[in-house]
């Protein structure tokens, strides 16, 4: 399961992945890593700031099983994983420590007041760490959003998971670990895993819909871009859709600036089109400025999405972008076929960042 999402979510990323497992544990997410320092626990002392906690040092941990949760707001991998993190930090609550490491991939994701958000309407009720500098993602040679790692009570690393998925086996280890560690009333493999029924943005994907991979809008990492004439980095100009688009191409109409990270929009009516092929389709986006909105409408086919309208988009396919997240635009109902997206935006001003498939 595991190698597919992270196909999905981090392509640029995953053959690093794959590199860092092998050097971690020999073979990908199942055997115990040897003995090393503990320099990965040490780094949590380093973070910028903390959400949910006091500022943790390596001393306050000294002696307890850690699971260290690398994350960032909008990555919808990360959000089908939290269910299970929370369930575990409940269900061991006093006996295992549960700890965000909020690495931001974008640059409005560094800001603290927008993570606090995150984390209060996501229902993090675990101790977040922000790792801005990524001190922490580079102590344990991660590469990967989300990746978990099991500490144990000497400060060594003994398990990794990258990507969703291995739910159970992740649980069996935390179990095996604070057996370990003489915990009681924990013996390894004897208690059952959490039950999770995880709806909204946390409901698992339907993978054997998806067939549109993740794609950023900047130009940095995009593909497939359809516009006519290509796409200008940097520079204000006006864009114009083609009248048909492959599967998984996109394209831009009105008047944009394609930036690195982030596309921007300067004067209403400016729209986006893509041909996707997944039960669900995500935009990280969000007014450029702060307090600002931006009203927009969707549509599947040329026509309002009605039964298949996402969280944040009602039966007629309007809604409106404010705060820099991801905003569920589509979950369509079976049979999942190839789909005419479009958002069109009825005011200037919004920044979009990337397509999420699920």
């Amino acid at each position: 399961m595991a190698e597919r999402i992270d196909h999905n979510r981090r392509q640029w990323l995953a053959r690093a992945a794959m590199s860092v497992a092998a050097a971690h544990l020999g073979m990908r997410g199942t055997a115990r890593a040897k003995d090393r320092d503990s320099h990965e626990l040490a780094a949590i002392g380093r973070a910028v700031d903390w959400v949910n906690s006091p500022r943790l040092t390596p001393s306050s941990l000294a002696g307890k099983v850690v699971l260290v949760d690398f994350w960032t707001y909008t990555c919808i991998n990360w959000m089908r994983t939290l269910p299970y993190v929370r369930a575990w930090s409940q269900k061991y609550r006093d006996r295992l420590v549960v700890i965000g490491v909020h690495t931001p991939e974008f640059a409005f994701e560094h800001t603290v007041d927008n993570v606090r958000r995150a984390v209060q309407r996501m229902g993090v009720d675990y101790p977040v760490a922000t790792d801005n500098d990524y001190a922490i993602w580079r102590a344990f040679n991660n590469a990967i959003w989300p990746a978990i790692y099991l500490v144990d009570a000497r400060g060594k690393v003994r398990e990794h998971q990258f990507g969703e998925g291995g739910y159970e086996r992740s649980e069996k280890a935390i179990q095996r670990l604070l057996a370990e560690a003489g915990v009681a009333g924990v013996a390894a493999g004897a208690e059952g895993g959490v039950s999770v029924n995880a709806g909204g943005l946390e409901a698992a994907a339907d993978w054997g819909n998806v067939k549109s991979p993740e794609n950023y809008v900047g130009y940095e990492r995009t593909q497939n871009f359809a516009s006519r004439g290509g796409a200008d980095a940097d520079r204000r100009r006006g864009y114009a859709a083609p009248s048909r688009l492959a599967l998984n191409e996109w394209a831009l109409a009105g008047e944009w600036t394609i930036g690195r990270q982030a596309t921007a929009l300067h004067t209403p009516g400016g729209r986006i089109v893509y041909r996707f092929h997944a039960r669900d389709l995500h935009l990280v986006m969000g007014a450029g400025r702060q307090g600002q909105s931006v009203r927009y409408r969707v549509s599947l086919d040329g026509q309002p999405p009605g039964p298949a309208h996402g969280l944040d988009v009602d039966d007629g396919g309007n809604g409106t972008a404010a705060e820099p997240r991801l905003y569920q635009l589509i979950r369509q109902p079976a049979p999942i076929v190839d789909r005419l997206f479009e958002i069109e935006f009825l005011d200037a001003g919004v920044e979009t960042f990337a397509f999420t498939f699920g």
